[in-house]
């Protein structure tokens, strides 16, 4: 069996200019926030990114990396709106283009599936046609005969196109050197699909073990990442910080808001960047183990 680990370095070194990039997660939980921060301090520029938004929508957004944001919201859950995505959106700076979280997963699972569309109520009562007229809707064709349903006879749904990724990145509590991987905490969330949908996918890991053995780790019926939806396994110990990765690790809710109270203020935010984005994932560990030890 492969044996897919790598470094942060060399996977970021896969991502070019210009790609659109899935990141898994959801708001401010899960999110392969150690892979991002490489991102920051990367070359890559013009990207497209597709999120169910956290941290790391603003971060990359407010780089001035990111070309356009495909996402159904932008937040720090505990702290309703990412702060460095509304000054983002405020300066007009980005292209966005939002739809329910819904329709968001329909676009995953069409690319996934490697379809073009699928049909959905969704969105119907809403803005999203308004706003983004190059969405389709069409009709039902079963109006007639042993699949057709009555109430459905003439019926219009939107066409959510497919949200096809050139990568996707995502991170999980462990993962095997196969690429398999598993999910130890309450939810997967959608994971699956941002792989599922992508040319090359990532999976950073709190802890990677040898193939066969994530049983150590957890049940694995949790293990729903197979390897065949895996390209690259990166290990990242507290890699999703400062979001949660539950069960291994909450939220560090004293981090984020050091972060939104930064995000505020031009000359904190130049020395918060400093202390925890202009540096190479290790010594941005040291700088949080620093801070937990001063607040112990």
């Amino acid at each position: 069996m492969a044996d897919k680990r790598t470094t942060l370095a060399e996977a970021v070194s896969r991502l070019e200019s210009g790609m659109t990039i899935g990141i898994g997660g959801w708001g401010s939980r899960r999110k392969p926030m150690a892979i991002v921060r490489a991102i920051l301090n990367s070359e890559l520029t013009d990207l497209t990114i597709v999120s169910y938004g956290g941290p790391d929508v603003g971060l990359l957004a407010n780089s001035g990396k990111v070309r356009k944001v495909i996402a159904g919201f932008v937040t720090l859950d505990s702290i309703a709106l990412e702060p460095l995505w509304r000054q983002v959106r405020q300066r007009g700076a980005i292209e966005l283009q939002e739809v329910d979280e819904g329709l968001f997963y329909l676009g995953l699972q069409a690319a996934a599936w490697r379809v073009p569309f699928l049909p959905a109520r969704a969105g119907l009562g809403s803005d999203v046609l308004a706003r983004y007229p190059e969405m389709k809707t069409v009709a039902s064709p079963y109006v007639d005969g042993p699949f057709a349903d009555p109430a459905d006879a003439g019926a219009t749904f939107l066409a959510m196109p497919a949200l096809r990724l050139d990568a996707a990145i995502v991170h999980a509590n462990a993962a095997d050197t196969a690429g398999n991987a598993t999910f130890t905490g309450p939810d997967p969330y959608f994971d699956e699909l941002f792989l599922g949908a992508a040319d090359l996918r990532i999976v950073t890991a709190e802890r990677v073990v040898e193939n066969g053995t994530l049983d150590t780790v957890g049940p694995l019926a949790k293990a729903t990442i197979h390897r065949l939806l895996t390209d690259l396994v990166v290990e990242t110990p507290n890699g999703a910080h400062f979001t949660s990765c539950a069960p291994d690790y909450d939220r560090d809710e004293a981090f984020q808001k050091a972060y939104v109270a930064a995000a505020s203020d031009p000359e904190a935010w130049a020395a918060f960047a400093a202390r925890y984005l202009a540096v190479d994932e290790a010594t941005y560990q040291a700088a949080v183990l620093e801070d937990l030890e001063n607040r112990a």
